[in-house]
């Protein structure tokens, strides 16, 4: 692969490539002023507020925070891995445990507690990637599957983020009108709960990570309190054994449960590097890695058993209130012993999933600039418009399905998410390693197609992952055939783990053509 016009360097500690000396970039507020600059003044007086003018755009070195790198990491831990998931969105996914699996308390903690694990490793290696190279997540992909491959994991990306974003919507509305029912309607409180997750990604980076730092400590607190009510009202642990399924129609469920689980938390690979492709590049990976893996597990293990535990109460008041209102109204029932007290943190719950939408929005409108320059030229802060209409819009739509919403979506996210973790990976650790074919990242070449890999490899690799994924899939609409000899009756979804092994079998190969055959 020929070299860009400016000699590059083999970065020895992580294996990228970058120019030693260039000319200063350009402000990204000054080419945005000047492309639109019929509206140059407006734009200028949001820049100078605070609004983010960065959009897919590295991040260069010299523009990375300079604070003590400890500072940066505990930021980091603090704003992505802990905040968005000390939220009330991660809760009904272990509801979902008893709700349509009928699993026991201890068959679903086992199962929360394995493929969280899975998925948080998975992730926590994304997320090493964004100090190394200073790009966003799917900016990264180019380097494994082309401009062809960015485009489609983008467009899978956008669909995954507005995704989440139409269930926290619902819940975070269910639960304001749970607070005083039949004075706030449904759609209300949508509509609120997508304004308000609307005003920090629209500012942008460091908005998010203001309001990402502190937002966990008081939801944790609350969960606390609801462990605390709940097991006031009575936990039962063996409320589900009479309905919990047996041999193989049992590990159909925690097999299918697990696909669940897994997405909840792969499902921010997307995303990893997004949040700290401004940390120093000599941020140790290590730590990136560590901090990313506990405080995506901590928190999701956590929240998603206080769901699951909240299932074992038995009372007819509770059950009652779960079934007429979903899990917001159950959450107003194990709060409605403190009245007015209880009322104010169910309040305080329906808006934590601002935490959890605000990353969804900012990476949404990431990736819709990951579609391709002509994308990319239009403000970030524009798309975090569109995005917040569309799922508001859809969120208005099926709020009455919310739980199947939730079970389908899942199960379909950690299909993809598997397959696109498998490539980066390879490409990484085989391809790009220091002394490999490759030999690290040109990050010059981040937006020269003719520079980077034609994506053909990538490309097949995940066709093959999602041949995998219907092979092994058991979902309410589809069954595949894997799936069918692995379970019982509604058979046992291995999709994500045939979409990963399909991928992982298949991207070596066809990459090693690719680079033998076009040098890049």
């Amino acid at each position: 692969m020929s070299k860009s016009p400016t000699q590059s360097y083999e970065d020895k500690e992580n294996g990228s490539r970058t120019q030693p000396a260039a000319a200063p970039e350009v402000s990204p507020d000054d080419v945005l002023v000047e492309r639109f600059s019929f509206i140059g003044p407006v734009l200028t007086k949001l820049f100078a507020s605070g609004v983010e003018a960065r959009g897919v755009e590295r991040v260069p070195e010299d523009q990375r925070e300079n604070k003590n790198v400890w500072n940066n990491l505990l930021m980091w831990w603090q704003v992505i891995p802990l905040s968005v998931n000390t939220v009330l969105t991660t809760l009904p996914i272990g509801v979902l445990a008893q709700q349509f699996f009928t699993l026991t308390l201890p068959h679903a903690i086992a199962t929360i507690f394995c493929f969280a694990a899975l998925g948080a490793v998975s992730t926590s290696f994304i997320a090493t990637l964004g100090p190394r190279t200073g790009l966003r997540t799917m900016i990264i992909s180019r380097y494994s599957s082309g401009y062809v491959g960015c485009t489609i994991y983008s467009i899978l990306n956008i669909l995954t983020q507005l995704g989440f974003s139409v269930t926290a919507v619902i819940l975070g509305g269910q639960t304001l009108a749970s607070i005083n029912p039949g004075t706030l309607p449904l759609v209300a409180g949508v509509v609120i709960v997508g304004i308000c997750s609307l005003i920090p990604c629209f500012i942008g980076y460091n908005m998010v990570h203001h309001y990402e730092r502190y937002a966990w400590i008081v939801i944790f607190i609350v969960m606390l309190m609801l462990l605390g009510l709940g097991g006031h009202a009575g936990f039962d642990i063996n409320a589900q054994k009479a309905f919990e399924d047996k041999g193989k129609a049992l590990s159909s469920d925690i097999l299918s449960f697990g696909g669940i689980v897994f997405g909840s938390v792969a499902g921010w690979a997307p995303v990893a590097a997004d949040y700290n492709c401004r940390l120093p590049a000599n941020t140790p990976p290590t730590k990136i890695f560590l901090l990313t893996l506990f405080g995506l597990f901590i928190p999701i293990t956590f929240v998603e058993i206080v769901g699951a535990l909240l299932m074992t109460i038995t009372k007819e008041e509770y059950t009652d209130a779960f079934a007429n209102g979903g899990t917001g109204a159950l959450l107003g029932q194990v709060l409605s012993p403190w009245k007015g007290g209880g009322k104010f943190l169910l309040f305080l719950l329906s808006f934590s999933v601002i935490a959890n939408n605000v990353p969804n929005t900012y990476s949404a409108a990431l990736s819709i600039q990951a579609l391709g320059r002509p994308f990319a030229k239009v403000p970030r802060f524009f798309w975090t418009l569109v995005c917040f209409i569309a799922y508001t819009v859809a969120g208005v739509a099926g709020r009455e399905h919310f739980a199947e919403i939730l079970s389908n979506f899942l199960a379909i996210l950690s299909y993809w998410t598997a397959f696109f973790i498998v490539i980066a990976a390879e490409e990484h650790f085989i391809f790009r390693r220091p002394g490999g074919p490759l030999g690290g990242y040109n990050l010059d070449d981040w937006d020269t197609p003719s520079r980077l890999p034609l994506g053909i490899a990538g490309v097949l690799a995940g066709c093959f992952g999602v041949a995998g994924a219907v092979v092994g899939m058991a979902e309410v609409w589809y069954i595949g055939p894997l799936g069918a000899k692995a379970g019982a009756e509604f058979g046992a979804d291995l999709g994500f783990e045939l979409a990963a092994a399909f991928a992982a079998v298949t991207f070596p190969v066809f990459r090693w053509l690719e680079i033998r055959y076009t040098g890049r």
